[in-house]
């Protein structure tokens, strides 16, 4: 059964990921960066200023939240970053460099900058048709604007809705999979190669085939803390996403950094092997050189829309949550959120990777025996020695359980969408008890099918962000004119007018 499964998945997943997903995906990109005049580079001063820069300002507004039922703009952010900033971002890193060579920093390079765009463009959307819910909390995300956006286009109200109950679904899918079983699995990998040998956990005995003692342990903590966290609502987890995000960040990448100054020597073969092989790897046969750069091509783009999300359109549910009041404001956290996560911590892993010797420079192929998932604690351990890999351990542990909370979050406003708030809630507690399945995990198909989901994710949101993307260009002019330019022109925050006028009103 479990053969057949894979290879169903297989085909669906290289149908979304590799036929329609990633051209879509650059595509829609390359348009958002076009329509809107590059702004990610032409405006860098703006949005750098207006996110994290604002952040260090004494009588800072982004930091500080006195509205009812929404999360400060760092603290939807940091609740974003704990979402995306995840496994991928160090386990999934590796894996496509050891599959697709050092090309694939490359492609992610590529993903991610064309990505900053997608990203501002769904934040922008998002928050111009957000409204709130009976508890008087935002509720938002590309299934809004699809059914609002999308479906008041003459000729495009089925389909709209049609979209918007798939992303939905899709949504609630991808949360018990990437965002809940595949970071916990990875959890229980890494604490039990760091901490305990094989012997020690023969000894400590296993509760059933290849699940130890201490798997079942971890998955119930893990469930306890993810109950105290989740079921406090999004407020609960914005807070502890505010005080552990940074930390963690800074922590690897000071970590990261460390290893790069050891391997120093290395720095010129290491990008010099990421700009050679962003093409592919050299062979005679001009059939192997296409498959090669299709693998490093897909590899790259994959695994970075799997780190940082730019096209999904689930980090859009919670900057939906934000005090904020103009769409273009939300949408440069966005840019910022890709940047960090991608260009910055991304990069650190690659780095961190490449210069473990475990990949030939050279070939731009994997040493035999090398293990994607434990390659980076190998390194650092390499450096730090046994102390290096339990740290890894524990960024591990920090970046993934941050992630299962910013999932919960997305899947509850799927349900919420779907079914409604009471509906939502008993979702929270299902997705609190599964927990203990990543621990439980022994086969890689739920990860995969999971890998698929987040690309089924993307279709519907995409095709959404394309349509509307004169809106979000209308928007973007609308803020440049009269906060760049200063021109005196009607502000432009929400579809729905009773909000329009809310919120002008606190326009400063």
């Amino acid at each position: 059964m479990f053969e057949t499964l894979e290879k169903i998945n297989s085909v669906i997943n290289d149908f979304v990921w590799v036929k329609v997903g990633l051209i879509l995906l650059i595509g829609t990109g390359i348009l958002m960066t076009i329509m809107n005049r590059g702004f990610q580079i032409t405006h860098i001063k703006e949005w750098w200023k207006t996110t994290i820069g604002s952040v260090f300002k004494k009588n800072n507004k982004v930091t500080k939240n006195t509205d009812q039922g929404s999360v400060s703009q760092f603290q939807a952010l940091c609740t974003a970053l704990a979402a995306t900033i995840g496994t991928g971002n160090i386990a999934g890193v590796a894996t496509a460099i050891v599959i697709g060579g050092p090309g694939a920093v490359f492609w992610m390079w590529i993903a991610a900058f064309f990505g900053m765009m997608t990203n501002f463009s769904e934040n922008v959307l998002g928050i111009y048709y957000r409204r709130k819910n009976s508890e008087g909390e935002w509720s938002g995300g590309a299934m809004y604007y699809l059914r609002d956006g999308l479906g008041k286009i003459k000729g495009c109200k089925t389909i709209g809705k049609v979209l918007a109950v798939l992303f939905s679904c899709f949504a609630i899918l991808a949360s018990f999979g990437i965002g809940n079983w595949g970071q916990v699995n990875k959890i229980v990998l890494n604490i039990e190669s760091a901490f305990f040998s094989e012997e020690t956990l023969d000894k400590i005995g296993y509760a059933f085939g290849d699940v130890s003692w201490v798997a079942v342990f971890i998955g119930i903590l893990l469930v306890i803390l993810g109950g105290l966290i989740i079921l406090g609502g999004l407020q609960r987890i914005a807070s502890v996403a505010e005080k552990v995000v940074p930390f963690m960040a800074v922590a690897y990448i000071v970590g990261a950094f460390i290893v790069f100054c050891v391997h120093i020597d290395k720095v010129g073969a290491i990008f010099a092997a990421i700009f050679r092989f962003a093409f592919g790897v050299e062979a005679v046969e001009g059939a192997v050189v296409g498959i090669a750069l299709k693998k490093v091509i897909v590899e790259g783009c994959r695994r970075g829309v799997f780190s940082n999300e730019a096209g999904l359109g689930s980090s859009v549910m919670v900057h939906c949550n934000s005090n904020v009041v103009e769409p273009v404001r939300q949408g440069m956290w966005g840019i910022f959120e890709v940047f960090a996560d991608t260009f910055v911590v991304c990069t650190m892993t690659a780095v961190v990777v490449l210069s473990s010797g475990m990949i030939n420079l050279e070939t731009g192929m994997a040493v035999e025996g090398v293990k994607d998932a434990t390659l980076v604690a190998q390194t650092f351990r390499g450096v730090f020695g046994k102390p290096g890999e339990i740290f890894i351990a524990v960024a591990m542990l920090l970046f993934a359980f941050t992630t299962v909370l910013g999932w919960s979050h997305y899947g509850s406003k799927s349900v919420e969408y779907l079914l409604g708030l009471k509906a939502a809630k008993i979702y929270k507690g299902i997705f609190v008890i599964l927990i203990i399945g990543g621990a439980l995990m022994t086969s890689s198909i739920a990860w995969d099918i999971s890998d698929t989901f987040n690309g089924l994710m993307m279709l519907p949101n995409l095709v959404g962000v394309i349509v509307l993307s004169p809106v979000v260009a209308k928007i973007t002019k609308n803020y440049i004119d009269r906060r760049i330019k200063g021109e005196k022109v009607e502000p432009m925050i929400s579809v729905f007018p009773d909000i329009q006028k809310e919120q002008a009103a606190k326009l400063d």
